[in-house]
């Protein structure tokens, strides 16, 4: 089934990762494939931040890998890996470690590192629409649920 979450502007990213919450259910390795400057660190930003995450986000571009703690003490890794230039740099962060913990696992620039991926990663669009808007996109078929 297609899924998606209309963000009509900066003001609305709370109500949109409230929404994706809920609808990607027990989905644990969620991948952002979206162009540079479609605000995929924004909106982990909002995601983590409807989990309770007091922590500053940004963007782990230098150190990789980001953990960050829910309000009830679950972690959440926020990877970024945009500089990764070779699978093996990903895999020396222990990659595999991160991503079997059960706890949830934010990519950014998954695509560097997409044969690495698990099978049931949640491949996610964001899309930049004419209007500035961004469609957040994803099918259900893009990782099988448990």
């Amino acid at each position: 089934m297609k899924h998606e979450v209309i963000i009509r502007d900066t003001s609305d990213l709370r109500r949109a990762a409230e929404e994706f919450l809920r609808e990607i259910g027990n989905n644990r390795i969620i991948a952002f494939f979206a162009p540079m400057g479609a605000g995929k660190t924004t909106f982990t930003t909002a995601i983590c931040s409807c989990l309770g995450v007091q922590d500053p986000v940004c963007s782990p571009t230098f150190t990789i890998i980001n953990e960050y703690r829910t309000d009830s003490g679950e972690p959440v890794y926020h990877f970024d890996f945009y500089r990764i230039t070779r699978l093996s740099e990903a895999i020396d962060i222990g990659l595999y470690d991160y991503l079997y913990s059960d706890a949830l696992c934010l990519i950014e620039w998954p695509e560097n590192i997409e044969e690495l991926l698990p099978e049931e990663t949640l491949r996610v669009l964001i899309t930049v629409n004419p209007d500035m808007s961004r469609t957040v996109s994803w099918d259900d078929d893009s990782a099988p649920q448990n």
